[in-house]
C-alpha cells in the first residue's frame, strides 16, 4: 500500500515513518505539513492509503475530507492528539482513528482494516463520506457539509447533500440529481430517506425525494395530481398524501 502522512507536526510524522517503515506491504510516497499540501498531494500522488491529522493549519482533516470529490479515492485513517468529538463518534462505528501517541497495536489494526478495503472503491467512498459526515457536526469548519456517494461509470463521487437536487427510484435503481447530471446512488431510497433527517428534503412520492431548496413551483395537474419543477426545470409528480406537506413548505 501506497502511504501517505498527512501532519503538521515533524515528530508524529517522524514517529509514524518509523512505524510504518517495518511493514513490508507499506511504502511511503509522500508527507504534507498543512491540508492544503495534503489534498495536493492525494490528487497527485494517488496514494492508496492517508494518515490525516484532524487539526492542521490552513485546512484541517475534516476539510480535506469535505474537499475530496471523485477520481481514486484512498483509505483514509484520521489521527489526532484528543478530539473528544470525534473519538466518541468514530467509537460507535467501524472508522479507524490513531490517538497520539500512536499505539502500535492500533496501528496494526487500522492497517488490517486498510488491506481489506483496498481495491474497493464503493467501500472506500462510502467509508469517506462517512467521515465526512461525522466531521459536519460540532467538531467541524461550518464549511464542511454532509456527503453522499454517488456512482457514474465505473467511478464513485462524493457529493454534497447541497448540490443534490433529488433522488429519484426507477425499479431498483436510484437516481441522484444534480443540477448538471445525474448519478446512480449506492443504497436503496429508504436508506438515504433515513440520512435525510432535519435536512431540506422532503418525500412526494414513493419514489422521489427532492430537495426543498431547489423547488422552483408547484403547479396542480389534476384535481389530485400535482407536478413540483426544480430549478433546473426537471419536473417530479407529487402524490396526493405528500401534495398538502410540499404546498406547506412552500408557502412557507
Amino acid at each position: 500500500m501506497r502511504a501517505l502522512i498527512a501532519d503538521d507536526e515533524p515528530i508524529a510524522r517522524s514517529v509514524l515513518r518509523d512505524e510504518l517503515a517495518t511493514m513490508d506491504d507499506v511504502a511511503i510516497v509522500g508527507e504534507a505539513e498543512d491540508g492544503r499540501q495534503a489534498l495536493s498531494q492525494i490528487r497527485e500522488l494517488e496514494p492508496d492509503l492517508v494518515f490525516l491529522d484532524l487539526q492542521m493549519p490552513a485546512m484541517g482533516g475534516f476539510e480535506v475530507i469535505h474537499n475530496l470529490k471523485g477520481g481514486r479515492l484512498p483509505v483514509v485513517i484520521i489521527v489526532t492528539a484528543y478530539d473528544k468529538y470525534a473519538i466518541e463518534a468514530f467509537d460507535t462505528g467501524a472508522l479507524d482513528y490513531l490517538l497520539k501517541p500512536v499505539s502500535t497495536v492500533r496501528l496494526h489494526k487500522a492497517l488490517e482494516r486498510a488491506r481489506a478495503l483496498c481495491g474497493k472503491p464503493q467501500a472506500i467512498a462510502e467509508r469517506i463520506a462517512e467521515i465526512a459526515n461525522t466531521g459536519s457536526g460540532k467538531a467541524a469548519s461550518p464549511a464542511v457539509s454532509r456527503k453522499i456517494v454517488g456512482r457514474r461509470g465505473e467511478e464513485y463521487i462524493l457529493l454534497d447533500f447541497d448540490e443534490v437536487m433529488a433522488f429519484q427510484a426507477e425499479g431498483e435503481v436510484v437516481w441522484i440529481m444534480t443540477n448538471k447530471e445525474r448519478f446512480t446512488a449506492t443504497q436503496p431510497l429508504h436508506v438515504i430517506e433515513s440520512k435525510l433527517q432535519n435536512m431540506h428534503f422532503q418525500r412526494v412520492h414513493r419514489n422521489a425525494i427532492v430537495s426543498m431548496n431547489h423547488v422552483r413551483k408547484l403547479s396542480p395537474i389534476t384535481s389530485q395530481r400535482w407536478i413540483v419543477t426544480l430549478v433546473n426545470g426537471e419536473e417530479l409528480v407529487v402524490s396526493k398524501r405528500q401534495a398538502h406537506i410540499v404546498r406547506s413548505f412552500l408557502q412557507w
